[in-house]
């Protein structure tokens, strides 16, 4: 029975941005078919998980602290960027819509790298209509079908699909990652979910 992979991701999320940068390699390792799942983690936030509003209205200072070492430090790990974006949260929306423009196509790998880049590395907002033109360019996609589509209802239903189902699934943010229908959460699972893909 093949291994199949599905990996549940919102670009907003800077774990989510550490775990794709493995994702890939990890599916390639153990011969998983990677299912690409973008959904909307405000919508899960909005339905199942507000307590994340609240921690960031009434943070715990040591906890903080720590989040933002341990963040950094994993992203020192991974040899990748990860700054403070001066908009945050951001509305991710239509470049989560957009990738299944990328889907389509087979690039959703080199258009969310650019994403995340964009947004966490270079404190670009993904939520602007130029900056998604200009990320849409570089990674090779028609700038003129991928907004034409991402403002249609069959782009806005798949995004909205995914969410749910990942809600109904027992999610409750990003990234969620099911081996065979097994489901783990966050970049630090990945471990596990190795383990899981060798039985």
């Amino acid at each position: 029975m093949p291994k199949k992979l599905e990996f549940f991701y919102d670009c907003s999320s800077p774990w989510t941005y550490l775990a794709f940068n493995k994702i890939e390699a990890v599916a390639a390792r153990h011969q998983a078919d990677l299912v690409w799942r973008p959904f909307l983690v405000g919508g899960v936030f909005n339905t199942v998980n507000p307590s994340v509003y609240e921690t960031r209205t009434n943070p715990v200072k040591a906890k903080a602290r720590y989040y933002a070492k341990d963040l950094q430090d994993w992203a020192n790990y991974y040899g990748i960027r990860i700054g403070n974006p001066s908009v945050f949260p951001v509305n991710s929306v239509k470049a989560m819509r957009g990738a299944f423009v990328a889907l389509e196509h087979g690039k959703v790998a080199q258009y969310s790298r650019r994403i995340f880049e964009s947004y966490w590395g270079n404190d670009l907002d993904i939520s602007k209509d130029e900056v998604l033109r200009q990320i849409v360019r570089e990674t090779g996609l028609d700038d003129t079908e991928f907004f034409e589509k991402i403002a249609a209802p069959a782009y806005k239903d798949k995004l909205r699909a995914n969410t749910d189902e990942l809600i109904e699934r027992g999610g409750f943010g990003s990234p969620t990652i099911f081996v065979n229908g097994v489901m783990f959460f966050g970049n630090d699972r990945l471990q596990l979910v190795e383990w899981e893909l060798d039985k």
